[in-house]
Protein backbone atom coordinates (compact mmCIF):
# COMPACT_ATOMS: atom_id res chain seq x y z
CA UNK A 1 0.00 0.00 0.00
CA UNK A 2 2.74 2.47 0.83
CA UNK A 3 6.56 2.48 0.22
CA UNK A 4 9.75 4.76 1.32
CA UNK A 5 9.52 6.11 -2.31
CA UNK A 6 7.02 8.23 -1.29
CA UNK A 7 4.03 6.68 -3.54
CA UNK A 8 1.21 4.85 -1.75
CA UNK A 9 -0.11 2.56 -4.92
CA UNK A 10 0.17 1.84 -8.20
CA UNK A 11 -0.86 4.61 -11.13
CA UNK A 12 -4.97 4.65 -11.04
CA UNK A 13 -4.93 2.58 -8.03
CA UNK A 14 -7.53 4.32 -5.57
CA UNK A 15 -6.27 3.90 -2.00
CA UNK A 16 -7.80 2.64 1.40
CA UNK A 17 -6.41 5.52 3.52
CA UNK A 18 -7.15 8.90 4.33
CA UNK A 19 -5.71 12.54 5.17
CA UNK A 20 -5.69 12.47 9.03
CA UNK A 21 -4.28 16.50 10.09
CA UNK A 22 -2.57 16.62 13.43
CA UNK A 23 -2.84 20.15 13.06
CA UNK A 24 -5.29 23.02 13.72
CA UNK A 25 -8.40 24.05 12.60
CA UNK A 26 -9.32 27.69 13.64
CA UNK A 27 -11.87 30.31 12.89
CA UNK A 28 -10.08 33.03 10.52
CA UNK A 29 -11.53 36.38 10.89
CA UNK A 30 -10.12 38.23 7.33
CA UNK A 31 -10.10 41.42 6.33
CA UNK A 32 -9.28 43.29 3.12
CA UNK A 33 -6.72 46.15 2.98
CA UNK A 34 -5.21 48.30 0.28
CA UNK A 35 -2.51 47.94 2.69
CA UNK A 36 -1.11 47.19 6.04
CA UNK A 37 -1.13 50.11 7.93
CA UNK A 38 2.10 52.09 9.47
CA UNK A 39 3.08 51.10 12.96
CA UNK A 40 0.64 52.99 15.08
CA UNK A 41 -1.55 53.53 12.22
CA UNK A 42 -5.43 52.23 11.29
CA UNK A 43 -6.85 51.27 8.10
CA UNK A 44 -10.20 50.69 7.12
CA UNK A 45 -11.20 47.25 5.90
CA UNK A 46 -12.71 46.88 2.64
CA UNK A 47 -14.25 43.80 2.87
CA UNK A 48 -14.53 41.35 6.40
CA UNK A 49 -15.27 37.71 6.69
CA UNK A 50 -15.28 35.41 9.06
CA UNK A 51 -14.49 32.00 7.87
CA UNK A 52 -13.03 28.43 9.20
CA UNK A 53 -9.21 28.04 8.59
CA UNK A 54 -6.30 26.80 9.54
CA UNK A 55 -5.91 23.00 8.70
CA UNK A 56 -9.28 22.73 7.36
CA UNK A 57 -8.18 24.34 4.43
CA UNK A 58 -5.24 21.35 3.63
CA UNK A 59 -8.78 18.90 4.71
CA UNK A 60 -11.20 20.45 2.31
CA UNK A 61 -8.48 20.77 -0.72
CA UNK A 62 -7.99 16.76 0.03
CA UNK A 63 -11.72 16.20 0.18
CA UNK A 64 -12.58 17.94 -2.84
CA UNK A 65 -10.08 15.86 -5.02
CA UNK A 66 -11.89 12.50 -3.29
CA UNK A 67 -9.65 11.52 -0.89
CA UNK A 68 -11.14 10.61 2.71
CA UNK A 69 -10.39 13.40 5.43
CA UNK A 70 -10.26 13.28 9.10
CA UNK A 71 -9.25 15.97 11.97
CA UNK A 72 -7.79 14.72 14.51
CA UNK A 73 -6.62 18.21 16.39
CA UNK A 74 -7.98 19.33 19.55
CA UNK A 75 -11.19 22.13 19.27
CA UNK A 76 -13.36 23.64 21.90
CA UNK A 77 -16.63 24.75 23.42
CA UNK A 78 -18.47 28.19 22.45
CA UNK A 79 -19.63 30.22 18.93
CA UNK A 80 -15.59 29.04 17.18
CA UNK A 81 -15.81 25.28 18.02
CA UNK A 82 -19.42 25.10 17.04
CA UNK A 83 -18.70 26.76 13.45
CA UNK A 84 -15.43 24.53 13.09
CA UNK A 85 -17.44 21.13 13.61
CA UNK A 86 -20.15 22.69 11.58
CA UNK A 87 -17.83 23.46 8.55
CA UNK A 88 -16.25 19.99 8.71
CA UNK A 89 -19.22 18.18 8.79
CA UNK A 90 -20.99 20.04 5.63
CA UNK A 91 -17.23 18.96 3.83
CA UNK A 92 -17.72 15.53 5.11
CA UNK A 93 -14.65 15.76 7.14
CA UNK A 94 -14.69 13.08 10.09
CA UNK A 95 -13.45 13.88 13.89
CA UNK A 96 -11.46 11.92 15.82
CA UNK A 97 -11.42 13.83 19.63
CA UNK A 98 -14.29 15.29 21.65
CA UNK A 99 -14.66 18.83 22.26
CA UNK A 100 -12.56 20.49 24.81
CA UNK A 101 -14.90 22.30 27.76
CA UNK A 102 -14.51 25.42 29.00
CA UNK A 103 -12.76 26.80 26.12
CA UNK A 104 -13.26 27.73 22.78
CA UNK A 105 -11.37 27.42 19.55
CA UNK A 106 -8.82 30.10 18.59
CA UNK A 107 -8.64 32.26 15.70
CA UNK A 108 -6.69 34.52 13.33
CA UNK A 109 -7.04 37.69 12.20
CA UNK A 110 -5.50 37.45 8.15
CA UNK A 111 -5.04 41.05 6.77
CA UNK A 112 -5.23 40.39 2.76
CA UNK A 113 -3.29 43.69 1.27
CA UNK A 114 -4.19 44.81 -2.22
CA UNK A 115 -1.32 42.46 -3.91
CA UNK A 116 -3.29 39.32 -2.29
CA UNK A 117 -0.47 38.87 0.05
CA UNK A 118 -1.70 37.67 3.68
CA UNK A 119 -0.55 38.50 7.34
CA UNK A 120 -1.61 36.94 9.89
CA UNK A 121 -2.21 37.25 14.11
CA UNK A 122 -3.79 34.64 15.90
CA UNK A 123 -4.88 34.02 19.05
CA UNK A 124 -5.14 30.36 20.98
CA UNK A 125 -7.64 28.63 21.79
CA UNK A 126 -8.40 24.68 22.58
CA UNK A 127 -6.97 23.57 19.60
CA UNK A 128 -3.41 24.41 21.33
CA UNK A 129 -3.92 22.32 24.10
CA UNK A 130 -3.54 18.68 23.24
CA UNK A 131 -2.78 16.20 25.96
CA UNK A 132 -1.35 12.30 26.36
CA UNK A 133 -4.97 11.16 26.76
CA UNK A 134 -5.45 12.82 23.05
CA UNK A 135 -2.72 11.31 21.17
CA UNK A 136 -3.46 8.07 22.21
CA UNK A 137 -7.20 8.09 20.79
CA UNK A 138 -5.26 9.41 17.44
CA UNK A 139 -3.00 6.54 17.59
CA UNK A 140 -6.17 4.02 18.21
CA UNK A 141 -7.75 5.65 14.92
CA UNK A 142 -5.51 5.34 12.61
CA UNK A 143 -5.33 2.75 9.72
CA UNK A 144 -3.20 1.12 7.19
CA UNK A 145 -2.44 3.72 4.68
CA UNK A 146 -3.27 6.28 6.55
CA UNK A 147 -1.16 9.80 5.41
CA UNK A 148 -0.61 12.07 8.43
CA UNK A 149 -0.65 15.37 7.92
CA UNK A 150 1.45 18.00 10.72
CA UNK A 151 1.63 21.85 10.35
CA UNK A 152 4.31 23.46 12.23
CA UNK A 153 1.96 26.14 14.18
CA UNK A 154 1.12 23.02 16.21
CA UNK A 155 4.84 22.07 16.91
CA UNK A 156 5.64 25.20 17.93
CA UNK A 157 2.84 25.92 20.29
CA UNK A 158 4.35 24.91 23.83
CA UNK A 159 1.70 22.54 25.36
CA UNK A 160 1.17 20.51 21.59
CA UNK A 161 4.62 20.60 20.29
CA UNK A 162 6.24 17.90 22.59
CA UNK A 163 3.04 15.82 22.32
CA UNK A 164 3.14 15.89 18.59
CA UNK A 165 6.10 15.28 18.38
CA UNK A 166 6.27 12.06 20.71
CA UNK A 167 3.01 11.23 18.73
CA UNK A 168 4.88 11.54 15.76
CA UNK A 169 8.04 8.86 16.93
CA UNK A 170 5.07 5.78 17.55
CA UNK A 171 3.56 5.99 14.41
CA UNK A 172 3.36 2.56 12.69
CA UNK A 173 6.18 2.62 10.08
CA UNK A 174 2.90 1.79 7.25
CA UNK A 175 1.75 5.29 8.31
CA UNK A 176 2.83 8.16 5.84
CA UNK A 177 4.21 11.82 7.48
CA UNK A 178 3.99 15.48 5.05
CA UNK A 179 5.06 18.12 7.45
CA UNK A 180 4.52 21.60 6.24
CA UNK A 181 6.67 24.01 8.97
CA UNK A 182 4.45 26.70 7.88
CA UNK A 183 5.69 30.48 9.16
CA UNK A 184 7.16 29.53 12.53
CA UNK A 185 9.77 27.34 11.44
CA UNK A 186 11.89 28.94 13.26
CA UNK A 187 10.23 28.66 16.19
CA UNK A 188 10.11 25.14 16.65
CA UNK A 189 12.59 24.01 19.13
CA UNK A 190 15.13 21.85 18.08
CA UNK A 191 13.85 19.14 20.52
CA UNK A 192 10.50 18.72 18.84
CA UNK A 193 11.26 19.22 15.45
CA UNK A 194 14.36 16.85 14.64
CA UNK A 195 12.14 13.52 15.99
CA UNK A 196 9.17 15.01 13.30
CA UNK A 197 12.07 15.59 10.47
CA UNK A 198 13.41 12.12 11.39
CA UNK A 199 9.74 10.42 10.77
CA UNK A 200 8.70 12.69 7.88
CA UNK A 201 8.37 10.88 4.19
CA UNK A 202 7.48 14.64 2.32
CA UNK A 203 8.20 17.93 4.16
CA UNK A 204 6.46 21.06 1.62
CA UNK A 205 7.58 24.59 2.90
CA UNK A 206 7.57 28.31 0.54
CA UNK A 207 10.62 30.26 -0.15
CA UNK A 208 10.62 31.48 2.82
CA UNK A 209 10.35 28.95 5.27
CA UNK A 210 13.01 27.02 3.10
CA UNK A 211 15.57 30.12 3.87
CA UNK A 212 14.38 29.56 7.84
CA UNK A 213 15.43 26.12 7.58
CA UNK A 214 18.66 26.23 5.40
CA UNK A 215 20.16 29.66 5.34
CA UNK A 216 19.74 29.50 1.14
CA UNK A 217 17.89 32.31 -0.39
CA UNK A 218 17.91 30.76 -4.03
CA UNK A 219 14.73 28.44 -4.25
CA UNK A 220 16.79 25.23 -5.83
CA UNK A 221 19.55 25.71 -3.40
CA UNK A 222 17.23 25.64 -0.72
CA UNK A 223 15.48 22.81 -1.86
CA UNK A 224 18.53 20.44 -2.00
CA UNK A 225 19.93 21.67 0.81
CA UNK A 226 16.34 20.75 2.90
CA UNK A 227 16.77 17.22 1.36
CA UNK A 228 20.41 17.00 2.20
CA UNK A 229 19.34 17.62 6.07
CA UNK A 230 16.62 15.03 5.59
CA UNK A 231 18.22 12.53 3.93
CA UNK A 232 17.47 10.06 0.88
CA UNK A 233 14.27 8.64 2.83
CA UNK A 234 12.52 11.74 2.51
CA UNK A 235 11.17 14.13 -0.46
CA UNK A 236 10.86 17.88 -0.33
CA UNK A 237 8.34 20.60 -2.06
CA UNK A 238 9.49 23.94 -2.13
CA UNK A 239 6.62 26.01 -3.17
CA UNK A 240 7.98 28.94 -5.28
CA UNK A 241 4.49 30.30 -5.94
CA UNK A 242 3.88 31.34 -9.46
CA UNK A 243 7.19 29.89 -10.18
CA UNK A 244 6.17 27.02 -9.15
CA UNK A 245 7.55 24.13 -7.25
CA UNK A 246 11.05 22.70 -6.64
CA UNK A 247 10.63 18.55 -5.62
CA UNK A 248 12.83 17.03 -4.84
CA UNK A 249 11.75 13.05 -5.44
CA UNK A 250 13.39 10.80 -2.20
CA UNK A 251 16.92 10.39 -2.93
CA UNK A 252 16.78 12.63 -6.24
CA UNK A 253 17.69 15.42 -7.73
CA UNK A 254 15.88 18.53 -7.33
CA UNK A 255 13.50 19.13 -10.49
CA UNK A 256 11.54 21.94 -10.98
CA UNK A 257 8.07 22.01 -11.80
CA UNK A 258 6.87 25.50 -13.30
CA UNK A 259 4.06 27.47 -12.26
CA UNK A 260 1.15 29.04 -13.72
CA UNK A 261 0.23 32.55 -14.44
CA UNK A 262 -2.92 34.04 -13.32
CA UNK A 263 -4.55 37.44 -11.55
CA UNK A 264 -4.23 36.57 -8.08
CA UNK A 265 -6.64 38.09 -5.86
CA UNK A 266 -6.12 36.16 -2.55
CA UNK A 267 -3.06 34.28 -1.41
CA UNK A 268 -4.74 33.42 1.98
CA UNK A 269 -4.99 29.46 1.51
CA UNK A 270 -3.05 28.81 -1.42
CA UNK A 271 -0.28 26.52 0.05
CA UNK A 272 -2.79 24.87 1.92
CA UNK A 273 -4.63 24.08 -1.49
CA UNK A 274 -0.90 22.93 -2.62
CA UNK A 275 -0.54 20.81 0.05
CA UNK A 276 -3.91 19.04 -0.04
CA UNK A 277 -4.24 18.55 -3.42
CA UNK A 278 -0.52 16.88 -3.57
CA UNK A 279 -1.72 14.55 -1.01
CA UNK A 280 -4.98 13.47 -2.43
CA UNK A 281 -3.37 12.79 -5.55
CA UNK A 282 -0.46 10.96 -4.10
CA UNK A 283 -3.84 8.99 -2.52
CA UNK A 284 -4.98 8.05 -5.87
CA UNK A 285 -1.87 6.57 -6.73
CA UNK A 286 -0.25 9.02 -8.66
CA UNK A 287 3.78 9.46 -9.05
CA UNK A 288 4.84 12.23 -7.24
CA UNK A 289 5.97 14.89 -10.45
CA UNK A 290 2.40 14.55 -11.39
CA UNK A 291 1.10 15.10 -7.82
CA UNK A 292 2.83 19.04 -7.58
CA UNK A 293 1.60 19.37 -11.33
CA UNK A 294 -1.67 19.14 -10.39
CA UNK A 295 -1.17 20.56 -6.80
CA UNK A 296 0.44 23.98 -8.71
CA UNK A 297 -2.63 24.11 -10.53
CA UNK A 298 -5.02 23.63 -7.67
CA UNK A 299 -2.80 25.93 -6.38
CA UNK A 300 -3.08 28.76 -9.29
CA UNK A 301 -7.07 28.08 -9.13
CA UNK A 302 -6.95 28.98 -5.68
CA UNK A 303 -5.69 32.11 -5.59
CA UNK A 304 -7.85 33.17 -8.02
CA UNK A 305 -10.71 32.84 -5.35
CA UNK A 306 -11.62 34.86 -2.38
CA UNK A 307 -11.38 33.09 0.87
CA UNK A 308 -8.90 30.65 2.33
CA UNK A 309 -10.62 27.25 1.78
CA UNK A 310 -10.66 27.47 -2.07
CA UNK A 311 -8.71 24.51 -3.33
CA UNK A 312 -10.87 22.97 -6.52
CA UNK A 313 -13.36 19.58 -6.94
CA UNK A 314 -11.83 18.00 -9.89
CA UNK A 315 -14.15 18.98 -12.26
CA UNK A 316 -12.83 22.47 -11.11
CA UNK A 317 -9.14 21.80 -11.84
CA UNK A 318 -10.27 19.71 -14.93
CA UNK A 319 -11.82 22.59 -16.57
CA UNK A 320 -9.55 25.17 -15.22
CA UNK A 321 -6.70 23.13 -17.05
CA UNK A 322 -8.32 23.39 -20.76
CA UNK A 323 -7.41 20.36 -22.41
CA UNK A 324 -4.20 20.03 -21.08
CA UNK A 325 -2.67 16.68 -21.27
CA UNK A 326 -3.02 16.70 -17.44
CA UNK A 327 -6.37 16.92 -16.90
CA UNK A 328 -7.04 13.47 -18.70
CA UNK A 329 -4.35 12.13 -16.41
CA UNK A 330 -6.07 13.48 -13.76
CA UNK A 331 -9.80 12.34 -14.77
CA UNK A 332 -8.73 8.60 -15.47
CA UNK A 333 -6.78 8.17 -11.87
CA UNK A 334 -9.65 9.70 -9.82
CA UNK A 335 -12.41 8.17 -12.04
CA UNK A 336 -14.19 10.94 -13.43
Amino acid sequence: MSGHDGTLGAPGEVMDGRLVLLGNAIVDLVMRVPALPERGGDIVSTDTTLTTGGGFNVLTAARRLGLPAVYAGAHGTGPFGDRVRADLVREGIEMVLTPIGEEDTGFCVAFVDGGGERTFATSLGAEARLTEAHATSVLAALRPGDLVQISGYGLAYPVNGPVLASLVARLPEHIRVFLDPGPLADQIPEEVLAPVLERCDWVSCNQREGRLLTGRDDAQEAAAALAARLGPRTGVLLRADAAGCWLVPPGGEPLHIPGRRVTAVDSNGAGDAHTGAFLALLGHGLDPGTAVRGANAAAAFAVTRHGPATGPTLGELVDFLDGEPLAARLSSALGR
